[in-house]
């Protein structure tokens, strides 16, 4: 776990910086400077993008890593990156004609309820294809155990890249909609630097070869399309959903809870980084002891930290709210309903690094497909009664389902245990925390009162943890800033 530790800790770092600079444009500068309706436009287009882009990636980011340690050389190597990198060629290129032959009739269908999307309908195939591409580039860094650079370009430079334009709306250089045209730039950009450093990282010679196990790789291929694109649709259908039968404005209030909620998951985010390829090297080896080792600490590792994170947004939400325009804060219950979902997702570890590494990702890609289908009519039901709170709803339903699916799959089939009792002992310690200090505040400034409230429900949580000696892991990190804390 030395690797894993190591660089989890810098990604978690690194994220943590990124959700920094986030949270000042979530929370302030783009309900501030860029108003909720072209917020709204920005949050569509990017669920949207977001849901699409790994069928215009092939899957191949995945399959890079799952088949990447069967190549022996480098040249061998090199021929297989050049080969997934041409792949998504076969998806693209139909749906590109596809696209531009009925691009009026799909707009006008996305802008039926609110026609500001009519305009900019396209962006959402060439941001969707940015990502995709750089997930791949980034998938071959990680494959090297590099994946720190990664983190920073796609946690904390397009963050800033966003804050630097949305500067440019506050002080007129640009106006909203330019800022919405400049976003897919932006996009573009992080991924030529991420091909750049994946270049450095190992030269990429291009030399196209079919592999000898082309028929594993496409097939793999394909049910990861599918499979990545119901775990990204699980994720981001409700705001897609949302622009089709409310105001787009609805979006940036979701956005936000959104965001707000979504920040237990950067300890998962940073730690998957390195644990994906490991995960995948072990299953390749068929290592079943350590796997399991390994999916026990990444859980209990994971529910700790996750847990201070939702536990501290918990009890403070509503000062932050006070923070926020008024139009903005109904939105503690979707923060609530979404903590939830992600907390329960965050405790399953590697789970899905597991799964897609495994013979068994085809079963669970139609188990995924039925979820899929219930998240839309889930939402189709929720949204029009309950608004952005049914959207959240419906949100909770399908991702626990979900999860909860995947979860007996990976025990039932793969005779893999997550849990143990120190994850009850660590959901107990986050109740306990959240009982005591949500129903008090100090008489202070919003800012002042959740700065002193996060310090003292971190002191506390922290040293349960520590006593109850839940994780050596985390136990050796906290020594460790112990330690420097003595020494300056």
């Amino acid at each position: 776990m030395g690797i894993v530790v190591n660089q989890s800790i810098k990604n978690t770092i690194i994220t943590y910086i990124g959700f920094a600079i986030g949270a000042a444009n979530t929370l302030f500068m783009y309900p501030h400077f860029l108003g909720e309706k072209f917020y709204g436009l920005t949050g569509y287009i990017l669920s949207s993008a977001n849901i699409i882009f790994p069928l215009m990636a092939f899957g191949v980011h995945n399959t890079l890593v799952k088949f990447f340690t069967q190549y022996k050389t480098e040249k061998e190597k090199s021929e297989f990156l050049t080969f997934v990198m041409i792949l998504p060629l076969l998806v693209l290129i139909p749906l590109g004609l596809i696209g531009t032959i009925f691009y009026t009739d799909i707009a006008s269908f996305l802008s039926r309820e609110n026609p500001i999307i009519s305009d900019f309908t396209w962006q959402i195939p060439v941001i969707g294809l940015c990502m995709g591409y750089f997930e791949i580039f980034y998938a071959w860094v990680k494959v090297h155990m590099q994946s720190v650079f990664g983190s920073f370009v796609k946690e904390v430079l397009l963050r800033v890249f966003i804050s630097i334009f949305l500067f440019a709306v506050y002080f007129g250089t640009i106006s909203a909609e330019t800022f919405v045209d400049i976003l897919m730039g932006i996009y573009l950009l992080t991924t030529l630097v991420m091909l750049f450093y994946a270049n450095k990282v190992q030269s990429i010679q291009f030399s196209f070869k079919i592999p000898h196990n082309v028929k594993a790789v496409l097939t793999y291929s394909l049910f990861i399309i599918l499979s990545g694109s119901i775990a990204n649709m699980l994720l981001d259908i409700d705001k897609t959903m949302i622009a089709q039968y409310i105001k787009i404005e609805n979006i940036a209030y979701y956005s936000v809870a959104i965001f707000i909620a979504t920040v237990i998951s950067v300890p998962s985010r940073a730690m998957h980084q390195i644990t994906y390829p490991i995960t995948a090297k072990l299953m390749t080896e068929g290592k079943h002891d350590e796997l399991n080792d390994l999916y026990k600490k990444t859980s209990i590792s994971l529910q700790i930290v996750g847990g201070l994170v939702l536990v501290g947004i918990l009890v403070n939400i509503n000062q932050l709210y006070l923070l926020l325009p008024e139009n903005y804060r109904g939105g503690v219950f979707v923060v609530f309903v979404i903590g939830i979902s992600k907390y329960f997702d965050l405790i399953l570890g590697n789970n899905n690094a597991i799964i897609f590494n495994s013979k068994y990702y085809k079963a669970v890609l139609f188990l995924g497909l039925f979820l899929a289908v219930l998240a839309i009519s889930l939402n189709d039901y929720f949204i029009p009664i309950y608004g952005i709170n049914g959207a959240a709803i419906a949100t909770l339903i399908s991702i626990t389902l979900y999860s909860l699916a995947k979860l007996l799959f990976v025990v039932l089939k793969m005779n893999l245990y997550p849990f143990t009792l120190k994850n009850i002992y660590a959901l107990m310690i986050g109740l306990i925390c959240f009982f005591a200090f949500y129903y008090w505040d100090f008489p202070f400034h919003p800012i002042v009162n959740i700065g002193f409230k996060s310090v003292l429900v971190s002191l506390v949580y922290v040293g349960l943890t520590y006593k109850a000696n839940l994780s050596e892991e985390i136990n050796n990190v906290i020594l460790n800033v112990l330690k420097k804390i003595k020494i300056q």
